[in-house]
């Protein structure tokens, strides 16, 4: 039996991110999970129209650097208005944003640039993670 793709939202204002965290990600992070669909968004109201119709993310990424909204008031945001919000990675440049990234509720840190080994694993645990709440 084939399982559906999971979905996972990416948010950046700079498509040149959004392309490097597809093309990372690629089409599966672990053979144990099902493939994934990447679904791209560039602002913060794109990203909030898109939650508001009820779509069921496995993960969302979000760029802690977007401009004008930045990806750590926005997983506050959502971990604030959305029940049963679905796992929140940050990508960070800097190491000492860390505690930024603690206190919007994000799951999960990443560097950027993206580590291309470490990323699709830290995705494939959040990813377990939401798909064993589902059961």
């Amino acid at each position: 039996m084939t399982q559906a793709p999971v979905k996972v939202l990416v948010f950046s204002d700079d498509r040149t991110v959004r392309e490097a965290v597809r093309l990372t990600l690629g089409r599966r992070v672990a053979s144990d999970l099902p493939e994934i669909e990447v679904f791209e968004v560039a602002t913060q109201g794109a990203l909030l129209r898109t939650l508001d119709a009820g779509t069921d993310y496995a993960l969302m990424i979000f760029d802690g650097n977007a401009q004008p909204s930045g990806g750590f008031g926005l997983a506050y945001q959502v971990k604030e208005e959305y029940t049963d919000c679905a796992p929140v990675m940050l990508l960070v440049t800097r190491e000492a944003d860390a505690w930024l990234a603690s206190w919007s509720r994000a799951e999960a840190i990443a560097p950027f640039p993206i580590d291309p080994v470490t990323m699709p694993q830290q995705a494939a645990n959040l990813i377990r993670q939401r798909l064993s709440q589902a059961v």
